[in-house]
């Protein structure tokens, strides 16, 4: 049956059934309720829910109606409801305005990951989601009318919570029929239009889940540009200019003091790159000529004493669609630089005793701490390399630059300390921020992070003092840390430990003023390897 107009009114044809959804339109005035009810009584019809939204000079009428009494005459339900004054539009429809509001409501509550119960004003359950149900060893259905006495949680906080009084955050043991479980628990009263409370609502967290949750994002294995922290500006256009540049291929070449947190940015701009293959990291400081380049370019199987049967891949071979990061290029010797030249220029590799070319799509990202223009000028890098590497140089400044960024710094790593041992986070005293404020930063965040996991660790209360704020050897007397004086007013250390510290000192004075790490080996009289072992060993680093 096709839709009618009847005065003007359309009309939509008749649902098979004694029970009808209908919405009707009208120009809004005074007594549309009362006019469809007084039809629908006189045709045997009972209101089962009525709702009326107002638009503007419109009233919505939604309705569903059921025929209770077919022993009295009636017209159909739309010729009879068609009558009434002022109806501009009448049809059927399948669910009504509170229906689909409860639909959507029940998805959202059925997907949650947190347990979600509420009762009514006399404790008795009115919503309870899988979670929940889950947790209390129950199927929902079982669950919805009962008291919190009979479903076991009489003695939780949501009693407190129909008295008014909301809660956050509460740890609580669940001893639920599948095994104990521990959850934050958090209550907040439900109040109607009077402000009466006339429920409680109660969300449990997993604590396992969020310890898991924690550690994914304090130790995370794909980083981006959210992990560098920072709101100096210097920081920020770094940030801003990498985003703008990461999906590129073109060279990026990363400069900043030691510590600034060089290799997280490259990690940052791969991340954000698209690059499907992996990330690998290269300290060229760090590995003797020969297993440098047998680690970047691969060998073939018995090309050298000790080299493996079958071969070995190089690292750029290993990151095929990915990145290769390059720190501390201005440590590479001068054969690698030029291998590396013909790798950026052939796009392809050749392994150490092989003569075969293997093509690589692989970008590289190069770091540094040294002055490389001044490098080039004093013929200590190749010049040619130097302008392959540097089409897209970012700077990032020294810790020392960024006061504002110290506080945020310091709080984001109490935050991670906390988070790896399961317990509310330290904070800094004023005193204490004050210290970190006043020192130079030499080693940069690296050593801030350093410093504040000391501090973490030498407080004994939750508000670090300016005390615990530890730099280099000086600390608190006292401490299992650092010795205490003897009544001679010497301080007591073993010989070992007057060795350390003299070698310590000895290291410090030589990074202090050499050029390079080489350069620092090679007055100490030692090999390359050795003296970064050494240094890995104090915790220094390169002062240039």
């Amino acid at each position: 049956m096709a839709d009618q107009v009847v005065n003007g009114r359309i009309l939509h044809p008749l649902a098979p059934g004694p029970r009808y959804k209908l919405n009707l339109l009208f120009d809004d005035r005074l007594g549309i309720v009362a006019d469809i009810s007084a039809l629908l009584s006189q045709a045997g019809y009972s209101i089962v829910s009525m709702e009326v939204q107002r638009l503007e000079r419109h009233a919505d009428v939604y309705t569903e109606v059921e025929k209770v009494d077919p022993s009295l005459p009636g017209r159909p339900i739309m010729e009879m409801l068609g009558q009434i004054p002022s109806l501009v539009q009448i049809k059927f429809i399948e669910d009504l305005p509170h229906e689909r509001r409860e639909h959507r409501f029940r998805v959202v509550l059925e997907n949650i990951r947190d347990g979600v119960l509420s009762v009514d004003v006399d404790g008795r359950v009115t919503t309870v989601n899988p979670v929940a149900a889950e947790l209390l060893g129950r199927k929902p259905p079982d669950l919805i009318g009962r008291s919190l006495r009979e479903i076991g949680l009489a003695d939780t906080g949501l009693a407190e919570c129909l008295k008014g009084r909301p809660f956050t955050n509460v740890k609580t043991d669940f001893p639920g029929q599948k095994g104990h479980s521990e959850v934050l628990a958090t209550g907040r009263p439900i109040r109607d239009s009077a402000g009466r409370v006339a429920g409680a609502v109660q969300i449990w967290k997993d604590v396992k889940e969020i310890r898991q949750l924690a550690h994914s994002i304090a130790r995370p294995e794909r980083y981006t540009f959210h992990d560098f922290l920072g709101e100096n500006p210097g920081v920020r256009e770094a940030v801003t200019f990498a985003k703008r540049i990461a999906r590129t291929d073109a060279m990026v070449s990363i400069r900043g003091a030691s510590g600034t947190g060089k290799e997280l940015f490259a990690r940052a701009i791969h991340s954000e790159s698209g690059r499907p293959g992996p990330f690998v990291a290269v300290n060229c400081a760090a590995l003797p000529e020969a297993l440098l380049e047998s680690e970047l370019f691969g060998y073939t199987g018995g090309s050298f004493t000790g080299a493996r049967r079958e071969g070995k891949a190089g690292l750029f071979e290993t990151a095929q669609r990915g990145t290769v990061f390059l720190d501390e290029i201005a440590e590479m010797p001068a054969g690698p630089q030029a291998k590396i030249l013909r790798v950026i220029q052939e796009k392809s590799v050749r392994r150490i005793g092989g003569d075969k070319e293997i093509p690589i799509d692989t970008r590289i990202i190069t770091a540094t701490n040294q002055n490389l223009e001044r490098m080039v000028a004093e013929n200590r890098f190749r010049q040619d390399l130097y302008y392959r590497i540097n089409v897209l140089p970012i700077h990032l400044p020294p810790l020392k630059e960024r006061p504002q960024d110290i506080p945020l710094l310091a709080d984001h790593f109490l935050q991670q300390l906390a988070d790896g041992l399961g317990k509310p986070p330290s904070v800094l005293s004023p005193a204490a921020r004050a210290r970190l404020l006043a020192h130079d930063w030499p080693g940069n965040v690296r050593e801030l992070k350093n410093v504040i996991e000391r501090a973490a660790i030498l407080s004994e209360e939750r508000e670090i003092p300016a005390e615990a704020v530890v730099f280099g050897l000086t600390g608190p007397r006292g401490s299992a840390l650092f010795p205490t004086e003897s009544g001679s007013g010497t301080v007591d250390f073993s010989l070992a430990q007057k060795m350390d510290r003299y070698e310590r000192r000895l290291l410090m004075d030589v990074l202090e003023r050499a050029p390079s790490i080489r350069g620092a080996a090679k007055e100490l009289g030692i090999s390359h390897t050795a003296l970064m072992n050494k240094m890995k060993k104090y915790n220094l680093i390169l002062a240039r």
